[in-house]
């Protein structure tokens, strides 16, 4: 959506804006209200038009412990706790510096949709409703605000103006911050100072790294000379990163190795891990849990369900743990990776599997950590690019006092239809966390899992 903060555009009271534009009017599909709940306060000083179909859609969702049925309930209260008649032509005021709101109840049905399309469906419910009103008020900018690309295109077909709801969107997803950089043609002596003086080296005397992030780590290079290195924000130092394993797991190249120090810094708290499948983002976070284990009172690894989302669990077998099993079958793998680099008899191979047992070391969905706080828990979240931004917030906002978390995923291989890699959550939270000191990023570039997996990584 162009303009105005967060990709919106600019303010009026009914038709007219600052300086005699003409207000816009933006048309909800519910799509955009379940990614989030707040989203007429986000379009600054325009107008917001929520069709019935809408409302009747909400009413369907605002049932159940999911994020989508928290975000319809939020809603709906939002919008019921508003002052004045939403039901008017005219609306009510969202709020001081915004526009207003309204419910759209009698939109005409149109001859050339029932003629166009198939079904009469919510979808083209909400898209007559969108024409009806660009046709009521010519002069008026109306625009259908949707995160369904089909509906998007459907609208196009007919005239109207159609946009993504972008308010949470990453503005350059080519420019992400990728946690680390390689610098060249650092002097010798330089390098050399990184193994003479306890792996520490005043930021000052490395000209050559401007403007350092807290917690970004550097490969420093001259020649066949070389060091890894991360920045320490508090003493403002670069210190040397050594390729140091975790439970077994050795670090096969240069970001597998900041990964490693990142997950194993007791005051780094958040850490995020992006990269394409085969990089090892999840076996290092489990690998440096497990290094950790003595310092947490519990390993807890989940992910989302949402390959064939939550109502296709019925077609499975067996109860709901067995129905689940297949959604959480690759946290197993990695696990069993790490055990398998240890013989049967090793203690190192037999305590994962106590810890299993006593739930010392737990896999389970996201959805079934909804409502928990999570204090001393080393809490690995698998394929976090398939949270929306609220989602994200929410878990986060659950870690207790001596908790660390850890996303991992590649935000370019998304299931969910209604995001993509620059409004997913996990590209959400690297932008917005950027820069604290609690907080470390690594994106991991290099497979290792085979040539093979590697190759069709990149070709297919």
């Amino acid at each position: 959506m162009g303009g105005g903060r967060g990709g919106r555009p600019s303010r009026s009271s009914r038709g007219r804006g600052d300086g005699g534009h003409a207000a816009k009017l933006f048309v909800l599909d519910t799509n955009v209200i379940l990614h989030d709940a707040r989203c007429i306060q986000s379009f600054e000083e325009h107008d917001v038009a929520v069709p019935i179909t809408v409302l009747e859609e909400l009413d369907r969702f605002k049932r159940g412990s999911r994020d989508i049925n928290a975000q319809a309930r939020e809603f709906l209260r939002r919008l019921d706790g508003i002052t004045g008649d939403v039901l008017s032509e005219e609306g009510a005021p969202i709020g001081e510096g915004l526009g207003r709101v309204r419910v759209v109840v009698g939109a005409r049905p149109l001859d050339e949709l029932r003629a166009a399309f198939l079904s009469d469906t919510p979808d083209h419910r909400i898209l007559a409703a969108a024409i009806d009103l660009q046709r009521q008020e010519p002069k008026r900018t109306v625009i259908l605000v949707s995160k369904d690309t089909n509906l998007r295109l459907k609208a196009k077909s007919f005239g109207m103006v159609a946009q993504d709801y972008t308010s949470d969107k990453v503005e350059r997803i080519d420019n992400l911050y990728t946690g680390s950089r390689v610098l060249e043609g650092i002097p010798s002596d330089t390098i050399s100072a990184f193994y003479a003086n306890g792996g520490r080296v005043p930021t000052s005397e490395v000209p050559a790294v401007v403007d350092p992030i807290p917690n970004e780590s550097f490969v420093l290079r001259n020649g066949s000379k070389s060091v890894l290195a991360t920045y320490r924000s508090p003493e403002n130092v670069l210190a040397r990163v050594e390729k140091n394993p975790a439970y077994g797991v050795v670090p096969r190249n240069a970001e597998q190795s900041f990964a490693l120090e990142v997950l194993t810094n007791d005051e780094i708290k958040l850490v995020t891990l992006a990269g394409k499948a085969g990089t090892g983002k999840t076996l290092l976070a489990l690998a440096a849990a497990l290094q950790l284990r003595a310092k947490y009172r519990q390993i807890l690894l989940a992910r989302p369900v949402v390959a064939l989302s939550n109502r296709d669990l019925g077609y499975l077998p067996g109860d709901v743990a067995a129905k689940l099993d297949p959604y959480m079958q690759p946290l197993f793998d990695n696990l069993t990776v790490i055990r398998h680099l240890f013989k049967e008899s090793d203690p190192n191979a037999q305590r994962i599997q106590s810890m299993i047992e006593g739930q010392k070391l737990l896999i389970t969905p996201l959805s079934y950590i909804r409502g928990r706080s999570l204090q001393h828990v080393f809490f690995i979240v698998d394929e976090a690019q398939n949270l929306t931004p609220h989602e994200v917030k929410t878990i986060i906002t659950r870690a207790g006092e001596g908790t660390k978390i850890v996303f991992t995923g590649d935000i370019y291989q998304i299931d969910q239809p209604y995001l993509d890699d620059s409004s997913n959550g996990l590209s959400y939270l690297i932008s917005r966390m950027m820069g604290q000191p609690i907080y470390a990023h690594i994106t991991l570039v290099k497979g290792e899992r085979s040539r093979l997996a590697d190759l069709a990584s990149d070709l297919l």
